[in-house]
């Protein structure tokens, strides 16, 4: 998606969320609030309903502008609240408050939806190291469940983040609902299977005193740069000078991770300080040292599409293709329409759903 510049004129974002309010209460008064977030958490869900708005088809501000559309066409709804945006993505745990007091959320809820809001900034700018940096969050909840969709940048290209709750939902391991993005890039993946190792050995590694790395770092006592061959069990390797204030800021914030103690992985990210350096250096360590496993596969998905038959950019999904149609199909039967029309519009879906099937 890349980046256009310029604004939504003004004409145009009141139809948007006019359009939006309609489309949205119409699933949720046929399905539920849970549903709509449900679909909001469908990457390609998604990009189709900010194309039916009349946003531009594949830019970056679909995403910025469809929310915007839909957290103002919802407002005043009373079983769905929406935070955040791409101005106000820091605000989100104050909107949070604020909309869960409406609601009558507990304290608890509040408070547990806040760190999900936190929690899956997190992952995307610091587990996902695919150099998009985020800039856009926004955070859809209702009384049992939330969506998050946010996005990223990176050389004038974006890249949009889905989450969607889930009994399973682990945060730390494979969390994404879906990535979308057609740029590719050699991504550290630590939220991949694969790094499940790399995750534990990085918690113990923390929990460990982190002072003790100091001994290995000595002052640059030769005018040259050490190398590897002058290496050995006696000598440590010396750094330049220059590298000292940063390396005792890491090792500052290292251990005053370590004072706290963190209980689990989830719990250690959170922490202030704990940025993309410092997590990259720990997962680092621990496939160096320990020989942990550590993917370098970009997790995100191709766009805009139900597949192709030739395998491009993926094969076909007929599972959710069948689905999509169904929908349709259930949405022709219940429309307020009398039955010839209706046996119409079911033949003409059907003789354009019938050699798809065959593919």
């Amino acid at each position: 998606m890349p980046l256009h510049t310029g604004n939504c004129p003004r004409w145009l974002f009141p139809l948007m969320k006019n359009l939006s309010k309609e489309i949205s209460e119409l699933i949720i008064n046929e399905y539920g609030e849970d549903e709509l977030l449900k679909k909001l958490s469908d990457p390609y869900w998604f990009q189709s309903f900010g194309c039916v708005l009349g946003f531009d088809w594949h830019s970056s501000g679909l995403t910025t502008t469809t929310t915007g559309a839909l957290k103002e066409a919802l407002k005043e709804n009373p079983a769905i609240g929406i935070a955040g945006g791409k101005k106000l993505a820091r605000k989100a745990p104050e909107e949070i408050k604020s909309l869960g007091e409406r609601f009558n959320f507990s304290e608890q809820k509040i408070n547990e939806l806040i760190r999900i809001s936190r929690l899956s900034a997190k992952v995307d700018n610091a587990l996902v190291q695919d150099s998009f940096n985020l800039y856009h969050h926004t955070i859809f909840f209702t009384q049992h469940s939330w969506a998050v969709v946010q996005q990223g940048m990176k050389d004038r290209y974006a890249r949009r983040y889905h989450w969607i709750n889930n009994e399973n939902l682990n945060f730390v391991n494979e969390p994404h609902a879906g990535i979308i993005s057609d740029l590719l890039t050699n991504t550290l993946n630590l939220t991949a299977y694969e790094s499940k190792e790399t995750r534990k050995c990085s918690l113990d590694l923390i929990k460990d005193n982190p002072t003790r790395l100091k001994k290995y770092i000595q002052p640059l006592k030769i005018h040259n740069q050490r190398t590897l061959f002058d290496f050995n069990k006696t000598a440590a390797f010396s750094m330049p000078s220059q590298h000292f204030p940063s390396i005792n800021a890491d090792l500052k914030t290292l251990l005053k991770v370590y004072e706290m103690q963190p209980e689990n992985y989830e719990e250690m990210i959170l922490i202030k300080g704990m940025g993309q350096k410092n997590i990259r250096a720990l997962a680092m360590i621990s496939h160096l040292i320990h020989g942990t496993e550590l993917s370098w596969k970009d997790p995100v998905k191709f766009s805009f599409a139900h597949g192709g038959k030739d395998g491009w950019p993926y094969p076909v999904d007929k599972k959710v293709m069948t689905e999509n149609t169904e929908f349709l199909q259930q949405a022709i039967v219940d429309a307020k329409i009398n039955s010839v029309d209706k046996v119409r519009c079911l033949k003409r879906l059907d003789r354009f759903y019938a050699p798809l099937v065959r593919i």
